[in-house]
């Protein structure tokens, strides 16, 4: 809090933008804001003092400014490259961000950014497998283990990521040191990079997955990483299964992330620990949720 203060308080009325952004990245850092947040932040910051008179200043700037760059940005720029609805709903909330914080601190006199519209833009549902199709791909990858190939791999595969919904570059990054089976059965989700720390998280793992798990080790002997193949080998497996299992969608680490989210809205987990899970933040979970309701109503 000090930091912040002493950041703040350096600025007055008269600050410019790139001054006042860059007191702005030290804050945010204090936050522990993610590196890439705070790139984009940034950036759109940048393009505000393109915009903008080389010399205004904070206090300068009206919501009729914001609003003309906003509309700036949506012709192009100049250069016949239209800002996409995404990057502009982001730009928008970087407005919001910056100048509300300018305010509430008092650096400013008024908000020229709080009546400034925002832009809500949601993609589009993500595919997800129908309940027919997940029994498929799990008699599938279960045929593959106890069938002639006596292969665990794939069911262990497909059971970890539908039961937890790990991203693919958390499921990469998983040792075996991170799957207890001794005192309750979990998966300690880690970051090697303390920044991410928050998305750290301890999520329950079914007796059934470790039984297909204790048979994968014994069979595949791995040392450290648990699945020490690359990523692109990791999909063709999972690909396989469902085209093994004669459905038209392409089984993946997105889908199976989803599966496993709408399975547990659908079960009536509570919201929260459902985002908990998935280790996203309270503004990334407001999309999320809204497409998990969709789905669930489909």
């Amino acid at each position: 809090m000090a930091h912040e203060l002493h950041n703040v308080s350096h600025i007055t009325g008269d600050t410019t933008i790139p001054t006042a952004m860059k007191l702005w990245e030290m804050y945010l850092e204090d936050q522990d804001k993610s590196q890439y947040t705070i790139k984009a932040f940034m950036g759109d910051l940048r393009l505000l003092a393109r915009f903008l008179p080389p010399d205004a200043s904070i206090n300068s700037v009206t919501q009729s400014d914001l609003t003309h760059f906003i509309e700036w940005l949506e012709n192009g720029r100049g250069q016949d490259i239209p800002c996409s609805p995404k990057s502009l709903s982001r730009r928008i909330t970087t407005l919001k961000s910056f100048f509300r914080w300018l305010f509430d601190h008092k650096r400013i006199d008024t908000d020229p950014a709080e009546k400034v519209l925002q832009r809500t833009v949601i993609s589009p549902l993500p595919d997800v497998l129908l309940e027919e199709e997940l029994e498929k791909v799990y008699a599938t990858a279960q045929a593959n283990w106890i069938g002639d190939k006596r292969d665990p791999r794939p069911l262990a595969l497909l059971c970890l990521l539908l039961e937890t919904g790990i991203k693919k570059s958390e499921c990469l990054h998983i040792k075996r040191s991170h799957i207890e089976t001794q005192n309750g059965n979990h998966l300690f989700v880690r970051y090697a990079d303390g920044r991410d720390r928050n998305k750290e998280r301890k999520i329950p793992l079914s007796d059934a997955f470790v039984e297909v798990y204790q048979a994968y080790l014994e069979q595949y002997k791995p040392e450290d990483i648990v699945f020490p193949w690359s990523p692109r080998r990791l999909e063709y497996i999972l690909e396989d299964i469902s085209t093994e299992a004669g459905i038209e969608k392409h089984l993946s680490f997105s889908m199976c992330r989803w599966n496993s989210a709408l399975s547990d809205w659908k079960s009536g987990v509570d919201k929260d620990t459902i985002r908990q899970k998935l280790g996203i933040s309270k503004i990334q979970w407001r999309e999320i949720s809204m497409k998990l309701e969709n789905l669930a109503s489909e």
